[in-house]
């Protein structure tokens, strides 16, 4: 079911006992870790989590800009409840900057967002690919180009709203998960550098949700109760493959749904419906449970198989990221480094070690996992310190478990 405004829960507030607000401000300088009156720019989409930083940099005596990315047309964004960037986000960004007093300014995106997003997320589909736009989001729009306009209105550092912990130990920057395991977002930051990471700051990383909207009642912020995003800010109702075939329709060309032992066992409308995993609208009679397995899009066929088949034994990564002790993640590919794998943001952490093939870098399994899909990402985390993020990478390809 896709949410709308009247099935969102209604959001939880704790209210603040004495000296939590006092508490949380601390925690905001600390995180930021710079002089009082230092500039710092606040990324706002509009929502309770970036402008409650932006208040609680404020409060803590920093020069807070706030920014505003319009990221796709107003007139469909307006309509559109429960996304980030929308028409009316990005008024209550503004009312919210007005009400702590702070410079805000809004930049027109939308050019650079359907390049490095929207088009990708579409291509992605008809390579028989499941991309993670927000990730995308984040590597390009937000944590490349919107760190270069921060360093050009003079701030020395940029804050989020993300539930991620930036920390420096021996020297050295690192990320790591959030005090609220339910919140954390490492899964979707791990393409963030070393470089990005020096300049970022995430004030949340101590917080719960609840506690964040008690801080926002507790300063008068209107968006106290402000329900949560629940779809991919850019599609409509959430109803992605309606722009998958406005914006690339010859997904919509029919093929054949395939048994993984050669049978034919029906018809599809178009690749774009499928994704690796999926078990609802096969459309095929069959006695036992069937899953897509495998898309293969230049012949236009969907591969479906038993449950087992789905059990991934490796896989490769391209784009990698590394905020790992060695040099780089072929460095630690090289030394058979084990690691934590996380293939889906749904999923937790699973015990695997890192390989390096022909300067290929591959993860493989101790004991398969399931819900692996080319597009996707894989988080790596550390063993011995499960709460670091070492990095990752886009799963290029997958082995089934032997």
């Amino acid at each position: 079911m896709t949410l709308t405004e009247t099935s969102c829960p209604i959001p939880s507030i704790t209210p603040l006992a004495a000296g939590d607000l006092d508490g949380a401000i601390a925690a905001a300088r600390a995180a930021v870790g710079l002089p009082v009156g230092s500039r710092v720019v606040a990324a706002m989409s509009g929502g309770v989590d970036s402008t409650v930083v932006a208040a609680l940099l404020k409060a803590a005596g920093y020069d807070v800009v706030g920014v505003t990315l319009q990221l796709y047309d107003h007139g469909a964004a307006l309509k559109k409840k429960g996304a980030c960037c929308a028409g009316q986000d990005i008024h209550d960004a503004r009312l919210a900057a007005e009400t702590l007093g702070i410079a805000h300014y809004v930049l027109d995106y939308e050019s650079r967002f359907r390049d490095a997003v929207i088009d990708q997320f579409a291509d992605s589909y008809l390579r028989g690919r499941t991309p993670v736009p927000c990730i995308r989001c984040n590597q390009t729009v937000k944590f490349r180009d919107l760190l270069d306009v921060a360093r050009d209105l003079g701030a020395e550092a940029m804050a989020t709203g993300h539930y991620v912990r930036r920390s420096l130990v021996d020297g050295r920057v690192q990320m790591r998960k959030a005090v609220d395991p339910s919140r954390d977002q490492s899964y979707f930051l791990f393409a963030t550098t070393a470089e990005q990471l020096d300049y970022l700051r995430f004030p949340l990383a101590d917080l719960e949700k609840p506690q964040v909207r008690g801080v926002a009642a507790e300063l008068g912020l209107r968006i106290a109760a402000k329900p949560d995003s629940q779809d991919i800010c850019f599609v409509p109702n959430g109803d992605y493959r309606t722009l998958i075939d406005r914006l690339r329709p010859q997904g919509r060309e029919p093929g054949q749904i395939v048994h993984m032992d050669g049978r034919v066992l029906g018809e599809h409308a178009g690749i774009t419906d499928y994704t690796i995993g999926q078990r609802r609208g096969l459309n095929i009679a069959v006695g036992d449970p069937l899953f897509v397995v495998r898309l293969d899009p230049e012949a236009r066929q969907v591969i479906v198989g038993p449950r087992e088949a789905l059990l991934t034994g490796a896989l490769t990564l391209d784009e990698t990221n590394w905020l790992g002790d060695q040099p780089d993640i072929e460095a630690a590919a090289a030394e058979a480094q084990p690691v934590l794998a996380r293939v889906r943001s749904t999923r937790p952490p699973v015990p695997a070690k890192l390989s390096l093939a022909d300067g290929v870098v591959a993860v493989v399994f101790d004991q398969g996992e399931e819900g692996v899909a080319p597009g996707q990402a894989c988080a790596l985390y550390d063993p011995a310190d499960p709460d670091r993020l070492l990095g990752g990478g886009f799963i290029a390809t997958t082995t089934a478990l032997a």
